[in-house]
């Protein structure tokens, strides 16, 4: 088939690496334009946009798909069907209509629950024992369409979301060369989502902050589902001041104490019900270290509150 794809970050590359090996014609990419990156806040393009790259293909970043020059791009190159893999941007009824058999996207959940921007995130954060990938015929409402294929995976209990997303990028990718041979033998109108949606908006600085009240099942979710970015965090006092630390890998431990309270000397903390054992942890501007490495310049003893 001739095919457009549509995507930007790590997650979508290994479905655009499954296409090109299956044999479809892969005529063009669409990705999000390079955005500045690192120390030198140097033009970087996206993980997608550099893949796309080195297989010689050519790859279009327009800052909107609602420009009336990015829609007659698009429809100029008359393809059978578009492949979308978190574009990022949202796409008119001209572009979901332009190609022969239309516009399909793979998302990363069990549609209708998390619709939306950071489903991975929201599902474990929320405690979700499974989700799953799903390939869907696209619409204009909200991840909304049909549904093609779906794969159920679990969600483990050492799971991050960048773990448990690495996972759901290559089951997903495979669920691409069935789900096209079905379009293209017209047996793909899918079937319709069933069930009250929830929806995974956008995660916001203001969640990342740990709530040491919460239960500790609770905070363990959050920092695991916010791990490595943007980050879950806390506030510990040195000589200099507070100094911020980001939690990227805990689990649930046991002990009881003030919310906040270091229970022993390899960060044990106190939660509003049982306690959470931090595993990997980051001060600012330092890489990320176990809790002793952290300890040995950075000391918290037993009975220390964090805020």
């Amino acid at each position: 088939m001739r095919l457009a794809f549509m995507g930007t970050p790590d997650f979508a590359v290994p479905s655009l690496a499954e296409l090109i090996a299956s044999g479809h014609e892969v005529v063009a990419v669409w990705s999000q334009p390079p955005r500045p990156r690192g120390r030198g806040q140097k033009l970087t393009p996206s993980p997608v946009h550099a893949f796309a790259e080195t297989m010689g293909l050519p790859v279009f970043t327009p800052e909107s798909m609602k420009s009336p020059e990015a829609i007659e791009t698009f429809k100029s190159l008359d393809v059978d069907a578009a492949c979308v893999v978190a574009y990022g941007q949202i796409l008119k009824t001209e572009v979901l209509e332009a190609p022969r058999l239309g516009c399909f996207n793979l998302h990363g959940s069990l549609l209708p629950r998390w619709r939306g921007a950071a489903p991975i995130q929201r599902a474990i954060m929320a405690g979700d024992k499974q989700t799953g990938v799903q390939i869907m015929r696209m619409s204009e409402g909200l991840d909304e369409g049909a549904i093609l294929l779906s794969e159920i995976m679990d969600i483990r209990s050492d799971d991050t979301a960048a773990t448990l997303s690495e996972r759901m990028s290559h089951t997903g990718a495979s669920l691409w060369p069935r789900a096209l041979a079905a379009i293209e033998r017209g047996g793909a109108e899918g079937t319709e989502q069933a069930g009250e949606p929830t929806y995974a908006r956008k995660i916001t600085p203001a969640e990342a902050r740990i709530d040491w009240s919460r239960p500790a099942a609770e905070v363990d979710a959050r920092i695991r589902g916010l791990s490595p970015f943007p980050g879950a965090w806390f506030e510990a006092v040195a000589a200099e001041g507070p100094v911020r630390v980001k939690a990227l890998m805990s689990r649930v431990a046991e002990g009881a104490g003030e919310p906040g309270q270091v229970l022993d000397g390899a960060l044990r903390i106190a939660c509003g019900d049982g306690a959470v054992q931090l595993v990997r942890v980051q001060r600012s501007s330092k890489a990320a270290q176990t809790p002793d490495e952290m300890l040995r310049g950075f000391p918290l003893p037993s009975g220390t509150v964090l805020a």
